[in-house]
């Protein structure tokens, strides 16, 4: 059986396209800039690449292009549509609806609608991508994938914040919890690496890109996790703040006199990475800037550092014990000081780091980074977000 898999953003969309019977990707690809001038694709076949200048006006023709592309002579992996079995759309939130995948009705899609306001850069998307699939491949099941839903058993005590309650009963303010489908992968990997069961394995898994989270898995599912209400909590990201003292928030939107969305985008857009270096948001920018003297790009890292340390002995503590911790995303796969900055001097915890490996692991490769002695394993584990959207959805429709 084959899977379609999308993920939509705001001006994009992402896709691939899997044979289920051995989880292959046939193909897969982006499209940029929709709806903006200067749209193209990129479509990768069969060891082969091609980037594609073509206008998308909307997420309906970005679709159309894409299945285009998919049963073309000169670029396509299959001879028509009917051999696509099902979509498997990542979306944003699933709030206290959905604790696990769903298959697309119009009561889900009525829900997605309702949920907007707790997405709404991502869930419109998210909703067009659907749509737009519906009505090009109106015959295939459209399944929802949620990035909250991993994390959707939290314990009341890990995602009630202490403000007055009635916020939560009537705004449903709380800790929900993103990157869902990395660290159910990733924290999977671990378990089965281990020779463990994903209900006996206590993993800390660490997913570092432009976004970045931390999860204390236990009992196959996460139990508490850095990103909260929407995914500005937490780490120190690319442009993100992570967590921050409220009442700068109000300090600096008087200061600069912002007020709603403009103090959201303020600690979204202009935080983070970006803010402390004032270079980039871009590893690979600010790394180069601190070999270069920069002082603010030098403090980047350590600053990370420090607070990925900070959850993973929270985490620990959660969990009473850990078996692995985890690096994923871009950046934690990556970032080779980061991922030793961050593990450094914890070996009362367990942990016996093993620095030379850890500089010379490959790319793209699943690698022990700890010393054989390690009571506490950890592993570079490279993410499948869309393997996860693929599986669920063929074990939903079949």
């Amino acid at each position: 059986m084959k899977v379609l898999v999308i993920n939509a953003g705001s001006s994009s969309l992402k896709y691939q396209l899997f044979d289920m019977d051995n989880e292959y990707v046939m193909a897969k690809g982006n499209c940029q800039k929709i709806g903006i001038a200067g749209s193209f694709i990129t479509h990768k076949y069969a060891n082969e690449s091609v980037k594609l200048d073509i206008v998308l006006e909307n997420h309906n023709q970005a679709m159309e292009k894409v299945l285009e592309l998919l049963t073309s002579d000169e670029y396509g992996v299959i001879k028509n549509l009917n051999e696509i079995s099902a979509v498997g759309h990542r979306v944003l939130h699933g709030g206290e609806i959905y604790k696990d995948s769903v298959i697309v009705t119009p009561s889900v899609l009525k829900n997605l609608e309702d949920l907007k306001p707790l997405g709404p850069l991502h869930m419109p998307a998210n909703i067009s991508g659907i749509l737009a699939c519906q009505k090009v491949l109106p015959s295939a099941p459209q399944v929802a994938v949620f990035d909250t839903a991993f994390h959707s058993q939290m314990p009341k005590e890990a995602f009630l914040y202490a403000i007055p309650y009635e916020a939560y009963e009537d705004w449903r303010i709380r800790r929900y919890g993103f990157h869902g489908t990395s660290h159910k992968f990733v924290s999977g990997e671990a378990a089965r690496i281990l020779g463990l069961s994903k209900e006996e394995a206590k993993i800390i898994t660490v997913h570092l890109g432009n976004g970045s989270s931390v999860a204390a898995v236990k009992d196959g599912h996460s139990i508490d996790t850095s990103m909260g209400f929407t995914p500005l909590e937490g780490l120190i990201m690319g442009t993100r703040s992570g967590d921050v003292d409220a009442s700068v928030v109000s300090f600096i939107s008087e200061k600069l006199n912002l007020k709603g969305d403009e103090i959201a985008e303020y600690f979204n857009k202009k935080c983070g990475a970006l803010g402390i270096s004032g270079v980039s948001s871009d590893m690979m920018d600010i790394n180069e800037a601190s070999e270069k003297g920069n002082e603010r790009a030098k403090l980047v890292v350590p600053m990370m550092a420090h607070r990925i340390k900070k959850y993973i002995g929270a985490y620990a503590a959660l969990l009473n014990g850990v078996d692995a911790i985890v690096f994923t995303g871009g950046i934690g796969e990556n970032q080779a000081d980061l991922r030793e900055l961050s593990l450094k001097d914890m070996e009362y915890l367990g942990v016996e780091f093993d620095s030379e490996k850890n500089e010379k692991i490959p790319r793209g490769t699943i690698e022990e980074i700890s010393k054989p002695t390690s009571k506490v394993k950890v592993f570079r584990i490279p993410t499948d977000e869309e393997l996860v959207i693929a599986r669920d959805t063929i074990n939903l429709v079949k």
